[in-house]
């Protein structure tokens, strides 16, 4: 994939569910939880891709997904990436649960920029989140109606007729703005559009950037999304 296209799809992205200055951010220790992104090579096509951290012209074969039961084979990638992720880039602590939710609840506090699940006894996860920036966030309940395994992202039509240079679908992987994994939210049955997923841009946990999806680090999504089922009731204050 050309850098221009990359930049493209980063850019379209933020429309959708990704964030407006993905691909022109500049990175700095300074970032909250003193995040950085992490150098994420070009990948061969067909049977072949680049790992992290080694000479480009290292390669093995991609990888068979083992895909969750739980997860929506319509909306998963059939590849697993989950080696490329650094499970110590994290933001996850147990604290007392400030949310007044019942055990199993996920609460999101798009003012702190923080998301609980409730254990009970007290005891919460805090993960840290970066949120819709003003005029995008969404608040209300909804439930965990769909889970998705490094996730596709198709844009909407509105965008492809503005932007034709587009894919009509861009699979799951490191490259991907949806990251490791997708929490889709609804309400009444039906989709709300918006999600819980992982992210490519890890210096925007932690500030107003999205269009309305919460994003989470991949370490923190995956873990996430171990620990909830369909159906988990999610408030977003």
């Amino acid at each position: 994939m050309s850098m221009r296209l990359r930049f493209i799809i980063s850019v379209a992205a933020g429309f959708l569910c990704g964030d407006l200055i993905a691909a022109a951010q500049t990175y700095s220790p300074n970032y909250p939880y003193g995040l950085q992104a992490n150098p994420v090579y070009g990948r061969g096509f067909g049977t072949e891709y680049y790992l992290p951290g080694t000479p480009r012209g290292t390669v093995r074969p991609r990888r068979p997904s083992v895909m969750p039961s739980d997860a929506d084979p319509a909306y998963s990638s059939t590849e697993d990436f989950d080696d490329e992720v650094d499970l110590s880039q994290t933001t996850r602590r147990t604290v007392m649960d400030p949310t007044g939710q019942g055990p199993g609840t996920i609460t999101i506090n798009t003012a702190q920029r923080k998301l609980y699940l409730s254990l009970g006894g007290g005891r919460a996860i805090e993960y840290g989140i970066g949120v819709g920036r003003q005029g995008f966030a969404w608040k209300g309940q909804a439930e965990v109606g769909r889970k998705a395994f490094w996730p596709g992202w198709t844009p909407p039509k509105e965008m492809i007729a503005r932007r034709p240079d587009l894919p009509d679908h861009m699979e799951g992987g490191m490259e991907n703005p949806l990251g490791a994994r997708a929490l889709y939210l609804f309400k009444g049955g039906k989709d709300t559009l918006f999600r819980i997923h992982g992210t490519n841009e890890p210096g925007t946990i932690g500030r107003a950037v999205s269009s309305g999806c919460i994003r989470m680090l991949n370490a923190d999504v995956i873990d996430l999304y171990q620990r909830v089922a369909k159906g988990t009731p999610v408030v977003v204050l």
